[in-house]
């Protein structure tokens, strides 16, 4: 059987199925963002991890130096938020081809990006490569126990929301690969490919709120990643297209090139916004409080419902059911 035949989740099943004896009582490992493992009185220590490699998560000829090494940490550190604790220390493996395009001054452009967040690199490893250049991040961080957001505690009846705009770093890929011209908004939708914003302040005060029930970043799109708190918590899902929070950049230059924003929005995926489900009597209290604390809204995009099976359910702008089967990006 191929790998790409039962896909990265079913994959990923077969081996946590291979260990799951092994993990000590109270340690928690392959399912959410992050493994959480017991550190002090009433705190676990959060560890996360993350490839990136040539040619399949970037492209080496359009991203600099500096904005590699920024991406590859802020993906990791979006994991950390995403369970509602804060980033202590990272550890990073780098394999380098030993081509004349990675040379010291790449390496030290690339460490330059990497110290954009502000935490300790504690170690690794280094290698060459002969087959492109491959990153493998490590993230460990620390929550109260009772801070910490899993993927299986949705509830059926609540209402499910991101942090940020949807699609601009999906649309950024596109222009990079149809080789679009260079203009100040295409420059703004690369960047937001780029450099995501890692919500990490919005994880932390999301984790110290009892009403957020599930929560985890969306890095594969909407589609998908919904998908998997929906299938962790035995729920459903409902969520409106109209509702979908696409920025004017994206809206107009989707029109331009004759994009489907709203696609984009859903599937593109790398935004690095943090998705959420909210007790829906607690909704408008948190929406007002975080509001009032990030000055801008939480987008709420759908509901939770009482449906075993973790499909969602998507409805038009008219209120109608839309039949579109919409799925994010698969590694394979």
């Amino acid at each position: 059987m191929k790998i790409n035949e039962i896909g990265e989740f079913g994959l990923i099943g077969r081996i946590a199925a291979g260990f799951r004896d092994l993990i000590p009582t109270g340690w928690e490992g392959i399912g959410d963002d992050c493994a959480v493992i017991p550190w002090r009185d009433g705190e676990s220590l959060l560890v996360t991890t993350d490839l990136l490699v040539e040619d399949i998560h970037f492209l080496r000829d359009r991203i600099s130096a500096y904005d590699l090494g920024y991406k590859a940490l802020a993906v990791n550190l979006s994991d950390v938020a995403a369970m509602g604790g804060k980033p202590t220390a990272t550890f990073l493996s780098l394999g380098l081809p030993t081509d004349s395009g990675v040379g010291v001054e790449w390496c030290d452009a690339f460490f330059e990006g990497y110290r954009s967040f502000g935490v300790p690199l504690l170690g690794g490893d280094t290698t060459s490569s002969k087959s492109g250049i491959v990153v493998n991040i490590t993230v460990l961080g620390l929550a109260s126990n009772d801070c910490i957001k899993r993927r299986d505690a949705a509830r059926p009846g609540d209402r499910i929301a991101v942090t940020g705009p949807l699609g601009d770093s999906a649309a950024g890929l596109q222009a990079l690969l149809n080789n679009l011209p260079s203009t100040p908004e295409i420059a703004a939708l690369i960047e937001a490919h780029h450099r995501p914003q890692p919500h990490l302040t919005e994880g932390e005060w999301l984790g110290r709120q009892g009403s957020v029930h599930a929560m985890m970043d969306v890095s594969d799109g909407v589609a998908s990643d919904l998908r998997h708190i929906l299938r962790a918590s035995s729920v459903g899902a409902t969520v409106d297209l109209g509702q979908l929070p696409v920025s004017p950049l994206l809206q107009d230059t989707a029109a331009q090139y004759g994009w489907d924003a709203r696609e984009l929005a859903l599937t593109g995926g790398e935004d690095y916004v943090l998705l959420l489900t909210v007790g829906p009597e607690a909704a408008d209290d948190l929406q007002r409080r975080f509001e009032a604390e990030f000055s801008r809204p939480l987008y709420w995009i759908g509901e939770c419902t009482a449906s075993g099976t973790p499909e969602i359910a998507y409805r038009d702008p008219n209120g109608e059911q839309n039949p579109t089967n919409y799925r994010g990006f698969n590694h394979f």
